[in-house]
């Protein structure tokens, strides 16, 4: 799998998993609750914002990542 690929799915998972703990922290962490299933599906919005976030990485900065800082040269 490509460098890229992977670097996207990292990010991906990494911001879905954020997310979905920070709303459910805040909602009182009772993952048995019909907002917990709420907070699962919010925090695909971020973890969608970030592959776009990815895709446009790729184009722009350092090449062999999906992040938008350019690799600075030594």
């Amino acid at each position: 799998m490509s460098r890229l690929i992977l670097d996207t799915v990292e990010r991906t998972i990494g911001t879905y998993a954020v997310t979905f703990l920070g709303l459910v922290l805040a909602d009182g962490f009772d993952l048995t609750s019909v907002s917990a299933l709420k907070a699962a599906a919010i925090a695909a919005i971020p973890a969608a914002l970030s592959v776009v976030k990815a895709a446009v990485g790729s184009l722009v900065g350092d090449q062999s990542t999906v992040g938008w800082v350019p690799r600075q040269r030594s």
